[in-house]
């Protein structure tokens, strides 16, 4: 039998966006608290029982949406060339942190990227 650890970790920013040619309010500024989570699988533990620590991966979502944060979206590359949806933006993160994990030589595999920007709304990305 085999076995699989997968682990989530999020962070928060807060940033303005708006979407336009939307036939709807979204069309115009405003804002989110964004949540953006990661997923993480592997089958070996480190040393210190970890697939990785959570702290780490909170580290390296920080980096990648640290500069989003407080700013208008539509300002910020790549969101300036494409419209600031959570779709978009969980595409990015997830690019962005497959990269750095790769670059890391990491032996876990990045199952997903979780972007809500309300309690009740988000969507998930994944790469099969």
């Amino acid at each position: 039998m085999s076995a699989k650890f997968e682990i989530a970790a999020r962070v928060h920013f807060d940033a303005a966006h708006m979407l336009p040619g939307y036939p709807g309010p979204c069309a115009r500024l405003h804002g989110h608290r964004w949540k953006v989570e990661a997923a993480v699988s592997g089958e070996e533990l480190d040393g210190c029982g970890m697939l990785v620590d959570f702290l780490e991966i909170r580290s390296w979502l920080q980096e990648i949406v640290g500069p989003l944060d407080h700013r208008c979206l539509n300002e910020v590359p790549p969101f300036d060339r494409i419209p600031p949806t959570s779709e978009n933006l969980a595409r990015f993160v997830f690019r962005a942190l497959k990269e750095r994990l790769d670059a890391e030589g990491r032996e876990v595999r990045l199952e997903w990227v979780g972007v809500s920007e309300s309690p009740e709304t988000g969507v998930v990305y994944r790469e099969t």
